[in-house]
């Protein structure tokens, strides 16, 4: 099983989910995040003051997927959130050891 972590742009979300319900998986966990990379924030203008965005607005998804769903998933998300920008985020894949679901009882690949 492996657990994958997103950091994307908020207005791909949407587009992120419908993606990832194609593949038929199960569920997400989204979370509000800010954070910058390469981008490093962002200076705007507002009522001709200027100031700086240090963090920027991302979101987070997690999702735990069978060993044989990674590159399907991948490909759906990379495909989906890349406009060759900076700032299109990243995907963190780790491997993960066991998984239960607490109502059931089931375990690894049937608690997902």
């Amino acid at each position: 099983m492996k657990y994958v972590i997103c950091i994307i742009q908020p207005s791909k979300l949407d587009a992120v989910r419908e993606a990832l319900t194609e593949l038929n998986l199960s569920g997400m966990t989204v979370s509000e995040a800010q954070g910058y990379g390469r981008q490093h924030g962002k200076t705007e203008i507002y009522r001709g003051a200027e100031y700086s965005i240090q963090f920027l607005p991302k979101i987070k998804i997690e999702l735990a997927i069978a060993d044989d769903q990674e590159a399907d998933v991948l490909d759906a998300i990379s495909s989906t959130v890349k406009t060759g920008k900076i700032g299109d985020g990243k995907v963190f894949v780790l491997n993960l050891s066991h998984a239960l679901r607490i109502r059931t009882g089931e375990t690894d690949t049937d608690a997902l």
